[in-house]
């Protein structure tokens, strides 16, 4: 790294001192070479060792220490059967453990490749397989399935009485998947019957969740898989059954074996995927920042804009602050949502274990906080706590989840901005979105 980018980030380190964070400045370094000279390059690389594959730059932020967990987890999401050849990768904070020391949710992405005739045909088999899966897995010891996303609304309603919008995904829970049918209410017409395989000509985002539990870590945690369906007709030819096949800028592919099938379907996303992937992640930046305030889910977000889009001194201070100890509130958030999804009638995840869940929040709460913020995030949780006491498996939970949280994303809100406007260059690109949202809204 020359000279000039030295003296830079020595200034950035300077900044970042003064409000606290500390930044490892030979890892810097190091990681601005590396990104520079992998800027631009499309290839994938194999970690020969581990077994695992992903465009060059990703893999820079993932470590492989727990590949053997996301693994295990992996065979309780993804979707396989005859007619069908998959690659199963790690997204989101996941796939960026090398940084990320305190991750969300396991989220995985899988390419699901259907050989068949014709595209009909192919969704039949995708909605078969995926059915077929969420069934053989609705349940066991150490997973409990919450739903699916499969299918797209054609006009507005209600579904259990809960408003539904014309184009947003179809949300099915264990039992309208085993019924294999749900019924829309529409206030001025009759009731639609959803089916199962009729949507699937329609599939849209297709989505399946779950909440596990670790017994070596002695955890919860969400594990989802997005699914990305693609009909390979007898041509050789390869659609996205959903109209888009998506980029894979951020996806570490969990087993080497799956390169055949991840390279034929690569070659037919789009040339201008990175320009497309960088300008989703920015819609996703205008969201968190604007109307669903979240600095912590922009922060994550920013990183990878940065990242991809050569802003590297910002991606390389961003980075930083995902070691900080404070952005544990961040996995704290994550988790109480996981206590209420493991908390939902008829899971089979075993209440001693969400209880203690809530224990070791406390704690961690504890060791990272202290004075007025950590005495009424605490009292929060031993509420919740309190409410898990007598409660039987399968029990639903109360409001006391929304509470806690409400609190955690105060904190994680006031944490990331108070770091991130201490970048004069991020601060100004935060500025000018909230601006613009604001001058939008005038109009």
């Amino acid at each position: 790294m020359d000279v000039d980018h030295t003296a830079e980030l020595q200034k950035i380190m300077e900044s970042a001192g003064r409000l606290g964070v500390e930044m490892d400045e030979a890892e810097s370094i190091r990681w601005l070479a590396a990104i520079a000279a992998e800027a631009g390059e499309d290839a994938l690389e194999v970690d020969l060792e581990s077994g695992t594959y992903g465009y060059r730059p990703t893999m820079l932020d993932f470590s492989p220490k727990d590949v053997v967990r996301f693994r295990r987890i992996g065979e309780i999401v993804e979707v396989k059967g005859d007619g069908a050849e998959s690659a199963l990768a790690l997204s989101g904070s996941a796939a960026q453990s090398k940084i990320q020391t305190y991750p969300g949710d396991a989220d995985y992405f899988q390419r699901l490749n259907i050989k068949a005739d014709t595209r009909e045909k192919a969704c039949a088999i995708m909605a078969h397989l995926m059915r077929e899966h969420v069934r053989s897995h609705r349940q066991g010891p150490t997973f409990q399935f919450l739903e699916a996303k499969f299918g797209t609304h054609q006009v507005d309603g209600t579904v259990r009485g809960a408003a539904v919008r014309k184009g947003s995904p179809v949300s099915w829970t264990l039992a309208d998947v085993e019924a294999g049918v749900q019924v829309v209410e529409r206030a001025d017409a009759e009731p639609i019957e959803l089916k199962w395989e009729e949507v699937a000509l329609d599939p849209g985002w297709c989505k399946l969740d779950w909440v596990v539990t670790d017994p070596e870590r002695g955890g919860l945690s969400n594990a989802s898989n997005v699914i990305d369906v693609t009909w390979e007709a007898p041509d050789g030819d390869i659609v996205p059954l959903d109209g888009y096949l998506d980029a894979y800028f951020q996806e570490i592919y969990l087993e080497a074996a799956s390169v055949p099938t991840f390279a034929k379907v690569a070659q037919f996303v789009s040339e201008d995927a990175l320009d497309e992937y960088v300008t989703a992640l920015e819609g996703e930046v205008r969201k968190y920042l604007t109307y669903d305030l979240n600095y912590g889910k922009a922060a994550k977000r920013m990183y990878n804009v940065f990242r991809l889009s050569g802003r590297h001194m910002d991606a390389a201070f961003v980075r930083e602050l995902f070691d900080e100890p404070a952005t544990t509130l961040y996995q704290v958030w994550s988790l109480i949502r996981t206590l209420d999804n493991a908390t939902q009638g008829g899971s089979s995840i075993p209440i001693e274990q969400v209880q203690d869940q809530a224990d070791a929040l406390v704690m961690q709460i504890v060791q990272t906080l202290e004075g007025e913020a950590e005495s009424e995030l605490v009292a929060a949780m031993l509420r919740l706590r309190r409410t898990l006491e007598g409660q039987q498996s399968g029990e639903a939970r109360s409001a006391e989840v929304a509470a806690a949280q409400a609190l955690v994303v105060n904190l994680v809100n006031t944490f990331y901005r108070e770091r991130l406007m201490l970048m004069p260059t991020i601060a100004e690109y935060i500025e000018r979105i909230q601006a613009d949202a604001a001058s939008g809204d005038a109009h």
